[in-house]
């Protein structure tokens, strides 16, 4: 099983969907055979590059919120966070940015096999130890400790390699009905928006699975013959 999420590097709910799925693979009956795949989908290309700004700044420039208002909205994912296993999972105190040049690392990353490693890096970093992850210098750090090239990450960064990429990457997903990140896929057939909780994710593994893998019924000389209502000998001629 193939499952695709889509997500922003500093979408808190982003961080939290990313985990809430691997909980819900971690808990799926056949999560061993299931593969999950992070792409970008960027929300910041309007903000300036090289320039960053406090949490509280972007959420009053974008959405109008500030005060006591931003704060309640923020700690809860916090509190959501921490109460699913993610601590620390920093939000209202980060900092903002243009994250463009941090989906071309991920992209570049990816290509390099390391989707995976790469993704929860980003997000152990940003969330979890309230690290920049926007300039150039950012990134080659990460790339360090998974294990990337240094010399190739840069020419990839420095020379945009993967810009198309990641915007295909995102109108991929907006084809798809994505409207906002996170947004997961699974198997191709179910699209599923927001961080939803990994009950329901699990529930959506499992209907998913059922529908690719119909249980099919075999006889072998006297073996019961197995249905939904249960078993039967064959009938001898």
């Amino acid at each position: 099983m193939k499952i695709e999420i889509w997500a922003e590097v500093t979408c808190p709910w982003c961080g939290l969907g990313s985990h809430r799925l691997d909980r819900a693979v971690e808990r799926f009956e056949h999560g061993d055979q299931v593969e999950v795949i992070h792409h970008s989908f960027p929300l910041s290309s309007s903000f300036p590059v090289d320039e960053t700004f406090s949490v509280r700044d972007a959420l009053l420039r974008r959405h109008g919120m500030g005060g006591s208002q931003a704060e309640a909205s923020t700690r809860r994912i916090e509190a959501l966070a921490e109460a699913e296993g993610l601590h620390p999972y920093q939000v209202l105190d980060n900092m903002v940015g243009n994250t463009d040049l941090a989906h071309e690392f991920l992209a570049h990353a990816s290509a390099e096999g390391r989707n995976r490693e790469a993704w929860d890096a980003i997000f152990r970093a940003y969330f979890g130890q309230a690290r920049p992850v926007f300039s150039l210098d950012d990134l080659l750090g990460l790339a360090q400790e998974i294990g990337l090239d240094p010399e190739d990450t840069r020419r990839a960064l420095t020379e945009h390699h993967y810009q198309r990429q990641v915007r295909d990457d995102a109108a991929r997903a907006q084809r798809l009905g994505a409207t906002g990140a996170p947004f997961i896929v699974v198997d191709g057939k179910y699209g599923i928006p927001g961080a939803q909780d990994s009950d329901g994710l699990l529930d959506v593994l499992r209907t998913a699975w059922d529908e690719s893998h119909p249980l099919t019924l075999t006889t072998d000389g006297d073996a019961p013959v197995c249905g939904p209502d249960g078993c039967a000998v064959p009938v001898r001629s």
